[in-house]
């Protein structure tokens, strides 16, 4: 065959080994998990992205779009096989006497029945039609790829979105819990007031703090909806049929155990983008020798058999029988230029397509020495805010009662109170961050497309889990 023989090309040795990152302390060298989320030990979470593999539209699509490639390669695999048709054909002819050549002719009309096949086989003497083969066999290993692709990406929005609906529920809830306590403190405030203890502005000063933290509700309440929305639509439902189990959500989900992250070689093995960039550059480097195919003459072995004859019962006599055999051969020699540029083309193409695999390669690396970085991070800031909302509540609780006994005054209070609020603010957005972290994590290594199951269009009049009928 013509054309180069493809070959996997050679990743960056170092791209095999371990991690680098020193956040790969708080994770496992253990083989990655392939259905991650259920590391998180949420059913309500397994149940949300085992419906989003099977209902989302862009799934479907990448799905539809793996079928049409595979019968683009069956299309390419019949042009091995010989071609042919059958043919039968009835006419009523007359022919003039004033168009014939002899002058003693005269006018005749009559009826011609014909049956006859027709067959032809390209002999594929250069390999063109084997390397269009390869080139679709590359195609359909990269629609596959894009498929997988497809359901790491819905399964990783999916726990983020419920990742973020129950966090921004946590958030909304420690917003009404602050409210409540500087209710609390608002109503003490007028009482000392009304005793001749306090002043208006210590009043004022709690109603600022009062009502800043109830204006932060509803923007965390509207939040949480709209993750909700998100979510139902990457589960194939509308807005209108959102899961009730996520709505109840208050607690971001959290994995308890080492993340099992693997090795670079097994990250290259796995990542979708990757695989699908190495079947493309397979699928172009054949084209190259589609294109030097054609440059070379083309035989095709041709056949007709056929019967003809006026009367219908003749069509069984040997005089009515005619065929004709022989090869056709066709070289186009006034294209050889456009031949040759196709074929730079088609270099072209390939060297692309080898600059994007190595380019996936250092993309996957990239962004898994990143996920672990910001996860690192991440732990020890939640970590540290713990401690901080700990000290915070336990520092707001002295202060509520030494300024009871007169021992502190009501500003001290109120910076107790403040830094309590922002200590419990901030430690739920970072239960969030750590949540989303860890599926930012989850989805640069690349799994989740394993075992997937089969995507198909959520029919109308569904009825989502735990929504009354």
């Amino acid at each position: 065959m013509v054309g180069p023989d493809y070959h996997r090309p050679a990743e960056p040795h170092t791209a095999a080994g371990p991690f680098v990152d020193p956040g790969t302390t708080k994770v496992s060298t253990a083989p990655a998990e392939g259905q991650w989320w259920h590391l998180f030990e949420n059913p309500a979470l397994d149940r949300l992205v085992t419906d989003a593999l099977t209902y989302n539209s862009d799934v479907r699509v990448a799905a539809a779009n793996l079928r049409r490639a595979r019968g683009v390669l069956e299309e390419e695999r019949g042009n091995l096989l010989p071609g042919g048709q059958a043919q039968a054909q009835y006419s009523y002819e007359r022919n003039g006497a004033n168009g014939a050549q002899s002058q003693n002719a005269q006018t005749d009309t009559h009826s011609f029945y014909k049956i006859g096949i027709d067959a032809g086989y390209q002999v594929d003497l250069w390999g063109g039609i084997r390397r269009g083969i390869e080139a679709a066999r590359g195609d359909v290993g990269a629609a596959q790829a894009a498929l997988d692709a497809a359901r790491i990406t819905v399964a990783a929005e999916t726990a983020r979105m419920y990742a973020q609906a129950c966090g921004f529920a946590a958030q909304a809830q420690v917003a009404r819990d602050t409210a409540d306590l500087q209710q609390s403190t608002l109503d003490l405030t007028r009482r000392l007031l009304a005793a001749g203890r306090g002043t208006q502005r210590d009043v004022d000063q709690a109603v600022v703090l009062t009502e800043n933290a109830r204006a932060q509700v509803p923007q965390l309440e509207a939040e949480r909806r709209a993750s909700l929305y998100a979510l139902a639509a990457l589960t194939g439902r509308t807005p209108a049929e959102l899961d009730a189990e996520a709505a109840r959500c208050t607690v971001p989900p959290d994995v308890h155990v080492l993340i099992p992250v693997g090795d670079g070689a097994a990250l290259i093995a796995r990542r979708p983008d990757v695989r699908r960039a190495e079947r493309q550059l397979a699928g172009d480097t054949a084209r190259i020798g589609v294109a030097v195919s054609e440059l070379y003459p083309s035989i095709t072995l041709l056949g007709s058999i056929s019967l003809g004859a006026r009367r219908l019962s003749d069509l069984g006599d040997k005089d009515s029988l005619s065929f004709s055999l022989g090869p056709l051969i066709q070289w186009n020699l006034a294209n050889l230029t456009q031949g040759r540029s196709r074929i730079h083309q088609a270099e072209a193409r390939a060297d692309a397509s080898l600059a994007a695999f190595d380019g996936a390669v250092l993309t996957a690396l990239k962004e898994v020495e990143q996920a672990l970085a910001r996860y690192s991070g991440e732990i020890e800031r939640n970590v540290a805010l713990r401690r901080a909302e700990a000290a915070a509540s336990n520092a707001a609780r002295i202060a509520e009662a030494r300024f009871e006994a007169g021992r502190d005054s009501f500003l001290q209070r109120l910076d107790a109170e403040r830094d309590r609020a922002a200590a419990r603010a901030a430690l739920a957005q970072s239960n969030t961050a750590l949540a989303q972290a860890q599926v930012a994590l989850f989805n640069a290594l690349g799994g989740g497309w394993e075992q997937a199951p089969q995507p198909i269009r959520r029919e109308a009049g569904m009825v989502p889990p735990n929504r009354p009928r």
